[in-house]
């Protein structure tokens, strides 16, 4: 499954199927989430958060490709992502792009 953020691939004349998409929601256990508020007062990268968006990426890319590979498609292009704070440590991330075929 070929992945780009353009909306086309050199060489390839492509065949649209739909939009897919992929989201979860991640948060952090109490713990984690009360030493990274602590950290908030001296500054600096926040290591646990940056891993749960990581984390969060990586599960709602997947489960975009498995939409897009039950559609038979053989690429998604113009991928997107977004976030949002869902509450207090929490947040959704969703990715979006349209599942194409190669003619």
């Amino acid at each position: 499954m070929i992945l780009v953020n353009t909306d086309y691939i050199t060489g390839k004349e492509l065949e649209m199927l739909s939009i897919v998409k992929g989201s979860t929601i991640q948060s952090k256990h109490l713990g984690k989430d009360i030493a990274q508020s602590f950290k908030t007062l001296v500054g600096g990268e926040l290591t646990s958060y940056n891993e749960m968006m990581n984390e969060a990426r990586a599960i709602a890319t997947k489960r975009m490709v498995a939409e897009a590979e039950a559609l038979g498609a053989d690429a998604i292009v113009n991928i997107r992502y977004a976030s949002s704070a869902v509450m207090q440590g929490a947040a959704e991330i969703i990715t979006y792009g349209t599942a194409v075929k190669f003619k």
